[in-house]
C-alpha cells in the first residue's frame, strides 16, 4: 500500500506514524464535526497524515438493544460532509457484501472488522471498490494467518492494503497485543495498531463491553517503538456518555499531549 495513494492525506514526508481517530460510531453531523475538527489541528500541528474514522452503523453487538447507528446515508453523508469541510480522507467498517459499493461512494478506506476478516466475499466486494482496504486482524487469528487476508485484496487486482492489530484474545474477558505479530505483519502490508480496541474487556455479564482507557498510553508507546506504520484510536468529547465503546474511548482533551509524545518516541526510532 502507498500512503500517498489515499485521496487528501497529508504530510506524507514527514517521517511520523499515519493516524486513524475518530468517534466509534457516528452520532450526529455536531459531534462528529467537532471531534475531526479538533484531531485535524492537533495533526496538522504534529504533521501526522490523518483519516477520520467513523462506523456508520455498528454491526456487531452484544445485546438486541445495543446503538447500531443513526440511519446508514444519513451517516454515510457526515462522513462526507468531515471530509469535504476539513479536507481529510475518511474510513469506515463494512459488515455485508452490499456495504462495500454503497460505503464507497462516500469514504476513502473500507475496514474490515476482525470477526469478518475471513468472510472472503466481504474482503473482495471491498477490493473491488478500488478504495483502499484496511483488514483487522481477527482476535482469533495469527499474525502469519493475515497473508491471505491481504492476498485476497491483491488477487481481487487492489494493491492498497493494510493490517490493522487489535489484540488477541486471553481467556474470556481480555485481550493482549503480541508485538511480536508486528514485524510478522509488516512482510504482508503496512501495519497499523488499534490502541483503545486492543484495551477491550469484552464479554461482560452485563452485555456491554469493558475497557482500560488508563493503559492506551502504554499501548501506543510500545506500538510506536515497535515501528507500526500507523496508529488507530478512538476518541470522544464525552466518552462517558458516548453511544458505542464508551469504557475504552480516549477523551479527545488528552488526545495532544499523546501525540506529542508519540511523535517524540517516532523522531527516536528514525534517528537510530
Amino acid at each position: 500500500m502507498k500512503l500517498d495513494k489515499i485521496p487528501q492525506i497529508k504530510h506524507t514526508d514527514a517521517g511520523n506514524f499515519f493516524l486513524l481517530a475518530g468517534p466509534c460510531a457516528i452520532e450526529g453531523e455536531d459531534m462528529a464535526l467537532r471531534i475531526a475538527e479538533r484531531v485535524v489541528e492537533i495533526t496538522d500541528k504534529l504533521n501526522i497524515p490523518y483519516v477520520f474514522k467513523g462506523s456508520f452503523k455498528k454491526a456487531n453487538r452484544s445485546r438486541i438493544d445495543s446503538f447500531t447507528g443513526i440511519g446508514d446515508e444519513k451517516a454515510l453523508k457526515i462522513l462526507r460532509k468531515v471530509s469535504e469541510t476539513f479536507n481529510v480522507p475518511t474510513v469506515t467498517d463494512i459488515h455485508e457484501v452490499t456495504d462495500a459499493e454503497k460505503a464507497a461512494e462516500y469514504v476513502d478506506i473500507l475496514q474490515i472488522p476482525a470477526f469478518l476478516v475471513r468472510q472472503t466475499d466481504l474482503v473482495v466486494a471491498a477490493a473491488n471498490t478500488g478504495k483502499t482496504v484496511n483488514l483487522k486482524k481477527g482476535q482469533f487469528m495469527s499474525p502469519e494467518s493475515m497473508k491471505h487476508a491481504v492476498k485476497k485484496v491483491i488477487d481481487s487486482g487492489n494493491e492498497q492494503a493494510m493490517i490493522t492489530d487489535r489484540g488477541t484474545m486471553f481467556g474470556y474477558q481480555d485481550m493482549i497485543v503480541d508485538f511480536r505479530g508486528v514485524p510478522t505483519m509488516k512482510e504482508y502490508a503496512p501495519v497499523v495498531l488499534d490502541v483503545t480496541h486492543s484495551l477491550q474487556q469484552p464479554n461482560q455479564t452485563s452485555g456491554v463491553t469493558g475497557g482500560r482507557p488508563d493503559m492506551i498510553e502504554t499501548i501506543a508507546r510500545a506500538g510506536v517503538a515497535t515501528g507500526v506504520d500507523g496508529l488507530f484510536m478512538e476518541t470522544h468529547f464525552d466518552p462517558a456518555n458516548a453511544k458505542s465503546d464508551g469504557a475504552n474511548m480516549l477523551h479527545l482533551d488528552y488526545l495532544e499531549g499523546l501525540l506529542t509524545n508519540l511523535v517524540a518516541i517516532r523522531k527516536t526510532i528514525n534517528s537510530l
